[in-house]
């Protein structure tokens, strides 16, 4: 297996490129593999994986988790989709900077982001299906969510009038989040 990671404006954030093998039959690719993972600098141990399947027109996010700090290995199985992770580490340079791309399934690109950022999608096709390696498992009593419009991320959607859950339309602002008590918080340094 062949992995090439991109490096983006934000530290933390990459784009995987894993190795596919295609001829007349279809495509071969390791989606994930630890020892070659270890080797780029990746996470090489996943406990979660989860799968969700969005109508288009649909934006889940931002979301994060602070305990257990959760990163997350996105992929676009389904679709196109426009992925973003916005950096909500206190102390961070890039502080509420964020990094978005269009993924579609053919081209197997994947995301990482680590604990400390929040995350999205916009499905731009319908029936768009992701799915997350995630380094930590789910904990509803400490994870939150940032607005996915919030004005001061500027966060350039592919979409004007999103279908949104209740939970997403109401979540909180960057400037919320950051006012909260700071045991809450990621620091650069995590």
């Amino acid at each position: 297996m062949d992995v090439h990671v991109e490096s983006t404006p934000i530290d933390g954030v990459k784009v995987v490129r894993p190795q596919v093998h295609q001829d007349r039959r279809g495509f071969f690719l390791e989606a994930f593999r630890e020892d070659e993972y270890r080797k780029v600098g990746l996470p090489a141990r996943f406990v979660q994986v989860n799968h969700s399947r969005s109508a288009q027109g649909v934006v889940r996010g931002l979301h994060f988790q602070w305990d257990p700090p959760m990163g997350k290995l996105m992929r676009v199985l389904r679709g196109r989709a426009f992925l973003v992770a916005v950096d909500i580490r206190r102390g961070s340079p890039t502080l509420g900077e964020w990094f978005g791309t269009d993924v579609e399934e053919g081209e197997h690109r994947q995301i990482w982001a680590p604990a400390g950022f929040a995350r999205g999608f916009c499905a731009l096709s319908d029936g768009v299906e992701i799915e997350y390696l995630c380094t930590g498992t789910y904990n509803g009593e400490n994870e939150s969510g940032i607005l996915w419009n919030d004005p001061a991320l500027g966060i350039r959607w592919p979409i004007r009038d999103p279908i949104l859950s209740e939970r997403d339309t109401h979540a909180q602002t960057l400037e919320e989040w950051l006012a909260l008590p700071e045991s809450r918080h990621f620091r650069h340094s995590e």
